[in-house]
């Protein structure tokens, strides 16, 4: 009973290794083209990697300014008897914008101008004694003689008098160096104001220029006459196209350059507004792709392109970023369909099916 025993104990053992043996063997034979093809493709969107000039976009803020923007100034003390315009109000250059009370500039001009006759009457009279020397040819003694006459006389003082007071009645009457509007008002009908107090201003709404500060990495690739937009950050609706019009040549202590844009339509634009403008930067030859083809994987970029209805695996040298595209240095070649949408999971040789809208 004790062999038999052991006999069945041995029979069992030996058909369980016989049968554990039979499915390794089976299951080395299943090829692994079953497993790849019980998966379910990922749905994809692809795109095609372009051969062409990529425009690298430029960010940078600041303020809104008038070219033409001259700050007026009083240049004479008196009370402002006269005042013909008010702030927002468009004035020709050359307008009457106030005048002084010019009542005593008008006295002075009088007694210049009797002044004047007088020193000419008495000129008039010592020339009288000179007739021979003022009918010969001797024209240097001539002129000689008439200036000292004219400062004996007091005709040269007389005459620069009547130019003061003349000049005094000019400044009595302010105009519009230039056309535009009228901003800052600071002065009432009716003031007393003194020599060189601030007026107003008068700024050319219609030349206008955004002036920003640019990264000093970013500085080589602009230059004069380089196109740009304009966004106000007002939120205006209207679109704006700048045109760069001059380049700070230093770098200030924030590592920034200052470039100024001369903008091109001013509808909707004040001085002082904020706006932030796109500088386009072309760079040529370059391949580029839709920036949801780019993928990071251990701090890697990865682009994922198609094979044989496969996902491919493609470590790539990426360039400038313009937020839209990605400029791609080395890694894919042109032309190649790359993968948009669901990639940040996806495998290498992952099956796919591509999705179309």
């Amino acid at each position: 009973m004790k062999h038999f025993r052991l006999f069945f104990i041995a029979a069992v053992l030996l058909t369980t290794t016989l049968s554990c043996k039979e499915e390794k063997v089976e299951s080395q034979e299943i090829p692994t083209e079953s497993f790849r093809g019980e998966v379910a493709a990922t749905p994809v969107r692809v795109a095609q990697a372009e051969q062409r000039t990529f425009d690298y976009l430029i960010n940078a803020t600041g303020k809104i300014d008038a070219l033409d923007q001259v700050k007026i100034v009083t240049q004479r003390g008196g009370i402002l008897s006269e005042l013909n315009v008010k702030e927002g109000d468009y004035v020709e250059k050359g307008k009457i914008l106030a005048k002084l009370d010019d009542s005593e500039a008008q006295f002075r001009l009088e007694k210049a101008k009797i002044a004047l006759k007088n020193a000419q009457a008495t000129f008039d009279s010592e020339i009288l004694s000179f007739n021979s020397i003022m009918s010969s040819a001797d024209t240097l003694r001539k002129t000689s003689l008439v200036d000292q006459l004219k400062a004996k006389s007091g005709l040269f003082s007389a005459e620069i008098d009547l130019r003061e007071a003349e000049l005094e009645i000019q400044k009595s009457t302010i105009k519009a160096p230039i056309s535009g509007r009228v901003a800052d008002l600071l002065i009432k009908k009716g003031s007393l104001v003194s020599n060189g107090e601030d007026f107003m201003e008068i700024i050319n709404t219609s030349s206008l220029e955004l002036k920003v500060k640019v990264l000093e990495s970013d500085i080589n690739l602009i230059s004069i006459g380089q196109k740009a937009e304009v966004y106000p950050v007002s939120g205006s609706s209207v679109e704006v196209t700048g045109t760069v019009r001059s380049i700070n040549p230093k770098v200030d202590e924030n590592g920034l350059v200052q470039v100024s844009l001369l903008v091109n339509g001013s509808k909707g634009l004040l001085p002082g507004m904020n706006a932030r403008a796109i500088i386009r930067a072309p760079q040529s030859n370059s391949i580029v792709v839709p920036k949801q083809a780019l993928v990071y994987r251990s701090s890697r970029a990865v682009v994922f392109t198609i094979e044989n209805n496969e996902s491919k695996w493609n470590y790539v040298e990426v360039g400038k970023d313009n937020g839209k595209e990605v400029e791609i240095l080395s890694g894919i070649e042109p032309n190649s369909t790359v993968i948009t949408t669901n990639n940040l999971q996806l495998a290498h040789q992952a099956p796919i099916q591509i999705v179309k809208d």
